[in-house]
This record gives C-alpha cells, sequence and structure tokens, in this order.
C-alpha cells in the first residue's frame, strides 16, 4: 500500500515514519492518519523493525487538525470530518502502544494539538532546542484527541494539563523539558545526529525485554487508554456542534480574537 501523506523509511533496524505535509505544518486531515495508522501497523508487524522514530517533513512536527478542513464542514455535518479522522487515527495511537519496541518521537519542529497527543504517546520524546509548543484546543473551542488527556497529565500532571486545556499557553522546548513533557532536548544542529544515534542505540538492544517493559508499563494505563479514546471522541464531536467552535475556527482562520458566547 503506498503512503501518500507519510514518507516511510528503514534505515538498518530503525523505521523513520515522517509527517508529509509540510506546507501545511504536517496538519492532520484524513489522509494523514490513515497512512499515520497503515505505517504504525507496518512497523508493528516487521520484525526486521526494531526501534521506530516519528518526526516531520519541514519545519513542523505536526501543528494538529487541518482547520481549514474543518471549516469546510460548516455547511454539512460539522462532526464529520472528526468522525472520519478519530475512527482512523485512534487504531493508530493503540498500536504505536502496544507495538513490541521502542518509539521515539523525534520533535523536529512545531508541535500542537494532536500532534502533542502522538509524541506523547511515544516512549521517548527528543526535541528539538528551536520548538514551541501549543496545545491550541481552547483556541478553536474544541476538546482534546487522540490519548491527549490521557499521555499529557501522566507526563506533566493533572494541573499542568488543565493550565495547558484552559488558558492554551505557547511554551518552548526548555520548559518541555523542565515539566516532564520531552526527554532531551538537542541543539537544532545536533538534533537529528543525536536522534539518530538514539534510534540505533535502542534497535540494538535487548528487544524482546523492551517489548516486556513497554508491556508491563501498558498495564498500568491501557484499559483506560480505551476508555479515554472514546470520552474524547464524544467530547469532539459534542463540541464540534457548538457556536463556540464556529467562532473559534473562523477567528483563527480570519487571524482575529474568537468572541465566544458560551453556546
Amino acid at each position: 500500500m503506498a503512503l501518500e501523506n507519510i514518507i516511510y523509511e528503514k534505515k538498518g533496524a530503525v523505521a523513520y515514519v515522517r509527517f508529509n505535509r509540510p506546507k501545511s505544518f504536517n496538519a492532520i486531515d484524513f489522509g494523514l492518519v490513515k497512512d499515520f495508522t497503515k505505517a504504525m501497523e507496518m512497523c508493528s508487524d516487521d520484525d526486521s523493525v526494531r526501534a521506530v522514530v516519528i518526526t516531520g517533513e519541514g519545519k513542523a512536527f505536526c501543528g494538529g487538525g487541518d482547520i481549514a478542513v474543518f471549516r469546510s464542514f460548516f455547511d454539512k455535518d460539522r462532526a464529520e470530518p472528526f468522525r472520519e479522522i478519530i475512527k482512523v487515527l485512534n487504531p493508530g495511537i493503540i498500536t504505536l502502544r502496544r507495538m513490541g519496541k521502542p518509539v521515539v518521537a523525534a520533535i523536529n519542529g512545531a508541535a500542537g494539538g494532536a500532534g502533542m497527543s502522538i509524541a506523547a504517546a511515544c516512549d521517548l520524546r527528543i526535541c528539538a532546542a528551536s520548538v514551541r509548543f501549543r496545545t491550541g484546543y481552547p483556541t478553536i473551542g474544541m476538546v482534546g484527541d487522540a490519548g491527549w488527556t490521557l499521555f499529557v497529565p501522566l507526563l506533566v500532571g493533572f494541573g499542568k494539563a488543565m493550565e495547558f486545556m484552559l488558558l492554551d499557553p505557547m511554551f518552548d522546548a526548555k520548559q518541555a523539558y523542565e515539566m516532564g513533557f520531552v526527554n532531551m532536548v538537542v541543539e537544532d544542529e545536533k538534533f537529528a545526529a543525536t536522534v539518530s544515534e538514539v534510534a540505533e542505540k535502542l534497535a540494538s538492544g535487548p528487544t524482546k525485554a523492551y517489548a516486556i517493559i513497554k508491556a508491563n508499563l501498558n498495564a498500568a494505563m491501557e484499559g483506560l487508554l480505551e476508555k479515554q479514546l472514546e470520552l474524547e471522541r464524544m467530547g469532539m464531536y459534542n463540541a464540534a456542534k457548538t457556536e463556540d467552535y464556529v467562532e473559534g475556527v473562523n477567528a483563527f482562520l480570519e487571524k482575529r480574537k474568537a468572541k465566544f458566547t458560551g453556546k
């Protein structure tokens, strides 16, 4: 199966999965999530792959959902794009967590929304020093998806996760490291080499032991993962029906401050 929105490349025992919509900051649409989930299945099923790196092409890791696509459904069923995207994306997140090999998020550029979710779902996160993060959901009257509301609080704590969701601050790589969201921050010029070094170390490690370690850690939360993904799915549908969501999307695309009414 050809992947149109993902660059899939194997270097030895390491599989590199690269989001490939650089003109839209690797924003998520149906085509990208379909290819992402297929790539996760390919990595999981290929015994010659012993470590996986997820990263982005161009200046962004993944900027979250493609808001222009969302607005194109305003005169139809506003929940439809979320219905189509989430039912394909969630199995990809579950496959990422269940595959018996380490998965590294190589955060090369801006990350927001479900881009943060995917990074948080990975086993390790290596971040370029110039990266900026922003949750983004509340700015458009939306809620978290792709496991955001499980993985991010586990990494940074409940209070900080609530701050992200309510106040939607932008934060940098150093802050991400200090709060525990990323494992490592690397100067931009050393980023690619460091990612490769870590990935190769993992790929030459005790793969079966890594699989058991990952399964044991998953056991503490995996029952929660499916439940949380379902709660998020319903939350996205319900938020898409609000007037505030319409206002938030329009304001974002029109580059103005949203005027929410609470409806």
